[in-house]
């Protein structure tokens, strides 16, 4: 197949920056999805980051519903395979037990994202039910990191993460519900934006209220796409249990111009959990890169009881997967999650939650609200919290011990292991705020390390604002201006 630009030219573009050049008619999406296939071609045998390919929707992008005078114009798009659902299509959501499942019916989410231009042309890699660190499980595929392929891209968007970072595009779809959009953004050097709660549906499948922790996003490798995704994707179904909100003034505006000076607070320690030195001085680092663009900075920590609050995620974790594996066995005959289709952790979180007691859940959302209220305390006197995306270096692959895989048989112990990790992220999602990596760090032995900015609820744009300044500041040079060794430029 012929392509209609360099892989140079290729990397440089965002997603806008392709589809300028779609409503000017230099491209068509047929052929810029030909060549995101192509890339999928040359760099999924390394990482194994792609389940699907729907050369259907390559070869005629219009078909599914795509409205080509979106925003986007018909700029192809990838969809983690967990989440929201693509009509007659595989969703397998990284596990044996759902080999061959078909939807029945788009998400909702779904059609906002075809409405805003974006052309879904396959499936992306995520662990099995999204419940893990890392999409590594041999006997279904190891998504591995593009900057090397020793490492995890960690997860749960794990082939979203390899896919943007490669440059095989330069958007695609990711969901969080403890940091799986910005922890898989931070390894992998992308930028990634977990929303505050009421802005993407997820109907009919939940609510904002009913989910609880979970919501939706993407990656990107400018903020501009990020802005213009949430812009043009976000709100409510009709009928939704809670009310979903919207900003003041269009990201893509808001972006355009600086922040007023911010109080900015730096912080590591949260409770047990501690940041390895070369990452507190990373993180030190892009602190005072701050003060030099005029803000206050200075270290600081809200005042919550995170013994607590991580007791209350892993009831949340527990509970929410129990249910979650229930849902998924039932109809298809079984009374226990099938051993030989099921990875051992998720069997025991099964075993171990499929009877939390209403009152069990009352307690943890009291203290998910206590929380959440000294968060805002918090975000009275403070205007970001600056932490890094993880506390630990990237695993290498094959580091059974933050997998479902793992042998280990505490359910609890399993996931105090993964908090030590991943101490920074998940109260964002217990409280409902903000939440976005940025790549501007990396580990001692080059990777990328993510710095992760939070805001008070419905704070989003100031995020992206900050973020924006970054990146003028920056030149736009994320990452230093490196890439990863696996990348659609070094064939």
């Amino acid at each position: 197949m012929s392509l209609v630009m360099s892989w140079d030219e290729w990397a440089k573009h965002d997603a806008l920056g392709l589809a300028a050049r779609l409503c000017n008619g230099e491209l068509t999406p047929a052929e810029l999805a030909g060549q995101a296939s192509a890339a999928i071609s040359m760099t999924n045998p390394a990482l194994s980051a792609v389940v699907e390919v729907f050369d259907d929707v390559v070869a005629e992008p219009l078909r599914d519903g795509m409205n080509p005078r979106g925003i986007f114009a018909g700029v192809p798009y990838l969809m983690k395979d967990l989440g929201p659902t693509l009509k007659g299509r595989l969703q397998e959501m990284g596990s044996p037990l759902m080999r061959g499942n078909r939807a029945v019916a788009d998400s909702y989410l779904t059609g906002r994202i075809r409405q805003a231009g974006l052309n879904i042309i396959g499936r992306t890699t995520t662990p099995e039910f999204g419940c893990c660190s890392s999409a590594e499980n041999p006997a279904v595929y190891i998504t591995r990191n593009p900057w090397d392929t020793d490492y995890t891209t960690c997860g749960s968007s794990a082939g979203t993460g390899a896919m943007v970072a490669a440059g095989v595009l330069p958007i695609s779809h990711g969901s969080d519900g403890g940091g799986s959009i910005r922890i898989p953004a931070g390894v992998n050097g992308n930028i990634g934006l977990k929303p505050s709660r009421g802005v993407f549906s997820m109907a009919p499948s939940a609510s904002d209220l009913t989910g609880l922790v979970s919501t939706q996003g993407c990656h990107t490798r400018t903020v501009r796409d990020t802005a213009a995704f949430f812009d043009s994707c976000r709100g409510g179904a009709p009928g939704e249990f809670m009310p979903y909100w919207m900003p003041p003034e269009p990201y893509l505006t808001l972006i355009q111009r600086d922040p007023a000076p911010l109080r900015i607070a730096l912080s590591h320690e949260w409770g047990d959990y501690r940041a390895t030195p070369h990452i507190v001085a990373e993180l030190t680092r892009v602190g005072r890169f701050l003060e030099s663009l005029g803000h206050y900075v200075d270290w600081a920590l809200p005042k919550v009881d995170l013994h607590a609050a991580f007791a209350a995620q892993t009831i949340c974790y527990i509970s929410n997967f129990a249910q979650t594996i229930s849902n998924l066995i039932l109809p298809l005959g079984h009374k226990q999650p099938p051993a030989d289709l099921v990875e051992p952790v998720n069997i025991r979180i099964w075993e171990t939650g499929r009877n939390t007691s209403y009152t069990e859940r009352a307690r943890m959302q009291a203290v998910f609200n206590t929380t959440a209220r000294s968060f805002g305390a918090f975000f009275e006197e403070w205007d970001i919290m600056l932490t890094p995306i993880t506390a630990l270096p990237t695993p290498k692959i094959g580091t059974k011990e933050f997998l479902t895989i793992s042998d280990n048989p505490s359910v609890h112990d399993w996931f105090s292991n993964l908090w030590r990790f991943f101490a920074y992220t998940p109260l964002a999602n217990l409280t409902g705020i903000p939440a976005i990596s940025l790549p501007l760090a990396s580990h001692d032995n080059g990777l990328p390390l993510g710095i992760q900015a939070q805001a008070r609820q419905a704070n989003d744009g100031l995020l992206l604002q900050l973020a924006a300044q970054i990146e003028r500041a920056i030149d736009g040079k994320w990452n230093g201006g490196d890439l990863p060794k696996v990348h659609v430029t070094r064939p």
